[in-house]
């Protein structure tokens, strides 16, 4: 039988209790083989416990050593299931995207919205479309969520309280797991199976809202060494000095201090061009980065690769703006093919 190694890191997925009692940590793998017998009729599967947490206490410390763990046992099977919460799982699998380079196998995340020890639970599927992908899926780290699968850097957690928890809105799904299951081919492998482990954290994401004191963040800058920007539409953000909330100071301060800004949209679909509007082309003054579709999560944790490899803001930004994993679209980001531009109408202006 084919091997696959099943690495649990926690999340709602392996807990117990729950409705109206708060969820707490299980035995995840006695419960898995008593609600999931299946799975181990695919494939020969070894259970490693990674960790027990809640999603939101997984850190960028505990991604390197998922990465190093994964990199030293991928070789000896024939793909990877990691099982994790959902409220950080695009995160995590962003940094594993990133830090994994020329994967051999596939690495298939998974979760669920209700544990599998209940009996509505969405965890079972989950895990079975998982392991199957981690056999016959694109080489390549990936999210199986509601029976899709996805690019693990584009997506994005849509939903709290449905099954279909998960969307990647500016790239098509890799898989489809319904009667037949069904991939794309995914990425090439470029040159052999590398490890790129280190991150450096200390980097902030910010959203622009009206009524934002540029104070604030400029308060940051001694504390930082990179910004994430999620500004409005195609990269916009008040400049107007009459208004007294102008950005711009932002930009220029950020850059006197070597700290690289990365600028990504809060739009669902789409992304930054910092060329349209006279905002962007401020910025780029500056020498703002344009993260072009780039999903916060996944423009976050470049940043943090990027921050820890690369000295100068110049590097930084040539590393921003080159795919690394599939994580964005080089030029203007599409109309994805699901929402056709309408003929005779003009694009809405800012």
């Amino acid at each position: 039988m084919p091997k696959v190694l099943l690495l649990h890191t926690g999340g709602t997925l392996g807990m117990a209790g729950g409705r109206p009692s708060a969820l707490r940590p299980a035995a995840f793998f006695r419960t898995l083989k008593q609600r999931a017998p299946e799975l181990f009729h695919l494939a020969d599967i070894e259970l490693e416990l990674f960790s027990n947490l809640d999603s939101s206490e997984m850190q960028p410390e505990l991604w390197s050593r998922m990465a190093a763990h994964l990199h030293r046992r991928l070789p000896d099977f024939d793909g990877a299931v990691v099982t994790h919460g959902t409220d950080t799982l695009a995160y995590t699998a962003s940094a594993l995207s990133f830090m994994l380079r020329g994967l051999p196998r596939p690495v298939v995340l998974t979760g669920s919205q209700r544990p599998l020890g209940e009996i509505r639970s969405d965890a079972r599927l989950n895990l079975i479309d998982a392991v199957l992908s981690a056999l016959h899926g694109p080489r390549e780290v990936t999210i199986c969520f509601d029976s899709h699968l996805y690019r693990g850097n584009r997506t994005r957690k849509v939903k709290v309280a449905e099954y279909d928890a998960f969307e990647s809105p500016n790239f098509p799904v890799l898989g489809t797991l319904g009667v037949d299951a069904t991939y794309e081919p995914g990425l090439r492998p470029k040159g052999p199976f590398r490890l790129f482990e280190r991150l450096d954290p200390r980097v902030f994401l910010l959203k622009t809202y009206p009524g934002l004191d540029p104070a604030l963040p400029l308060a940051l800058l001694p504390h930082i060494r990179g910004l994430v920007l999620e500004a409005y539409g195609a990269g916009n953000f008040p400049i107007d000095p009459s208004l007294g909330r102008s950005l711009r100071p932002l930009f220029a301060q950020a850059r006197e201090r070597g700290i690289p800004v990365v600028v990504v949209s809060q739009a669902y679909r789409n992304g930054v061009d910092l060329t349209l509007y006279e905002s962007g082309a401020a910025a780029r003054e500056e020498g703002a980065i344009g993260g072009a579709d780039l999903t916060p999560s996944a423009a976050l944790v470049k940043l943090m690769q990027a921050l820890a490899y690369h000295r100068s803001p110049e590097a930084v930004g040539r590393f921003i703006q080159t795919p690394v994993a599939g994580e964005l679209t080089l030029g203007r980001p599409p109309v994805p093919p699901s929402e056709p531009r309408k003929r005779g109408r003009k694009p809405h202006s800012r």
